[in-house]
C-alpha cells in the first residue's frame, strides 16, 4: 500500500451518493479504527453515536439548524458519527479502564497495575485541578480518534467529512449527553463521493515541506 496515494486521495467530501452504502464489513473496520485509536494514558475519554438509518441521520441533522449547509451532508451520507467527549474522568471510570486492561492481560503483576493507575490519575488530576482544562484535554484525545477514523476510511476507499458546523447544545439535548457526563464535539459523515462534488476536482493545497518540517 502506498500511504501517500491514500492521503492525497482523501479530501473533505461535500456531496455523498445517497443510495451507495458502506458495506458492513468495511464499516466494522472503521469502527475498529476508532476503538483502537491512541489516547493519552489510554484513558479513552470518548463515546460514539453512530447513525446509519434514516431516523438516526435525521436526529443528527437536528444539530444543523444554524448550519444548514451541513444538513444534506448528514442526510445523504451512508454513516454519520457524533464523536462525544467525556466531561469528567472519575475515579470509578479510571478503575473501570484499569480493570479492563487487567482482564486483557496487560498486568503480569499487581504492582504494574498500581503504577498505571497512579500515573493515569496523576495526569487526570493535573488537568482537573491544576490546569483546569480536563474537558479540553479529553477533547484532544477525541480529535486523535477523528484522525484515526479519517485515515482508516481513506485506506478502505471510503470518503469522509469532519464537521464542526454543528450545534453542540442541541445535540447534547437530543441525545441526553449532559446526564451521561458527555458532550458532543465533532461530527463525521462517511460514504462515497458523487461525480459532481466540486471539491473532488480541486487540487489539494498544503504548506511546503520546507515550511512545516524542521529536521535535526
Amino acid at each position: 500500500m502506498d500511504l501517500s496515494k491514500k492521503v492525497n486521495w482523501r479530501y473533505s467530501t461535500k456531496e455523498f451518493q445517497k443510495e451507495k452504502l458502506i458495506p458492513s464489513d468495511t464499516w466494522t473496520q472503521i469502527e475498529e479504527a476508532m476503538r483502537m485509536s491512541a489516547s493519552s494514558t489510554n484513558a479513552q475519554p470518548w463515546h460514539f453515536i453512530i447513525a446509519s438509518t434514516k431516523e438516526g441521520k435525521e436526529a443528527m441533522a437536528k444539530g444543523t439548524e444554524k448550519f444548514p449547509f451541513n444538513t444534506q451532508k448528514i442526510l445523504d451520507a451512508s454513516h454519520v458519527v457524533l464523536f462525544c467527549t467525556k466531561t469528567t474522568l472519575s475515579e470509578e471510570y479510571l478503575l473501570h479502564v484499569l480493570d479492563k486492561e487487567d482482564k486483557d492481560g496487560r498486568y503480569a503483576d499487581q504492582s504494574f497495575k498500581d503504577q498505571m493507575h497512579a500515573g493515569r490519575s496523576m495526569f487526570a488530576n493535573f488537568h482537573k485541578d491544576d490546569f483546569n482544562d480536563l474537558i479540553h484535554w479529553n477533547e484532544k484525545q477525541v480529535y486523535l480518534n477523528v484522525g484515526s477514523a479519517l485515515l482508516g476510511a481513506a485506506v478502505l476507499g471510503v470518503d469522509a467529512l469532519p464537521m464542526e458546523g454543528i450545534d453542540i447544545p442541541t445535540l447534547n439535548e437530543v441525545f441526553g449527553l449532559d446526564e451521561k457526563e458527555l458532550t458532543a464535539s465533532v461530527m463525521v459523515s462517511f460514504g462515497y463521493r458523487t461525480e459532481g462534488d466540486f471539491n473532488a476536482k480541486l487540487p489539494k493545497s498544503r504548506l511546503e515541506e520546507s515550511e512545516i518540517f524542521t529536521m535535526i
